[in-house]
């Protein structure tokens, strides 16, 4: 059975639930997803609350990646509730599944939320990376293009700062 994508899921408990799990996994494995490892579910439950309570409100968007009903991935397509940024999103929280990784899930999640940008008529969409992992390859393999960064602007341990990237794609072309 294929990937599929859920576009703005049911937010019910179990959802949540299953993207906590997915987060930290994610986290514990060395991924740039907000948290340092180790971080346990206690601690991502919150900002996955509130992730959701964005997509509850209709701001912001859940994309979510199921492979034979299991949660591979997902991302959030997030509203820059600012008027003069209204024509482009942000993506927060991508990731995908370690086990997934190599398989085309990361490149088929950017992929489908691409298209959800085309649909909706928006020019562009932006994600920022944590540098020193080499996530921005990954990025620029799909079209993206570095437009910034901001050195050691992330401290992930003492003595561990790390560039914030910011990257974009284009969606006019």
């Amino acid at each position: 059975m294929p990937i599929e994508f859920l576009v703005d899921p049911p937010l019910t408990d179990d959802l949540l639930e299953r993207v906590v799990a997915l987060w930290v996994e994610v986290t514990n494995a060395g991924g740039a997803v907000g948290f340092v490892a180790p971080v346990e579910a206690a601690a991502v439950r919150p900002v996955a609350e509130a992730a959701f309570a964005g997509v509850a409100e209709g701001l912001d968007r859940l994309l979510v990646a199921v492979d034979d009903g299991a949660v591979v991935g997902f991302l959030f397509v997030v509203d820059n509730r600012f008027r003069l940024k209204d024509h482009w999103r942000v993506l927060k929280r991508v990731m995908v599944t370690p086990s997934g990784q190599g398989k085309g899930y990361g490149a088929a999640l950017m992929r489908e939320a691409e298209a959800l940008g085309r649909k909706a008529g928006l020019a562009g969409l932006s994600v920022t990376v944590r540098g020193g992992q080499g996530i921005e390859g990954f990025y620029l393999r799909l079209g993206y293009r570095e437009v910034g960064r901001l050195p050691e602007a992330l401290r992930v341990g003492p003595g561990d700062d790390r560039d914030e990237v910011y990257m974009w794609f284009d969606l006019t072309d």
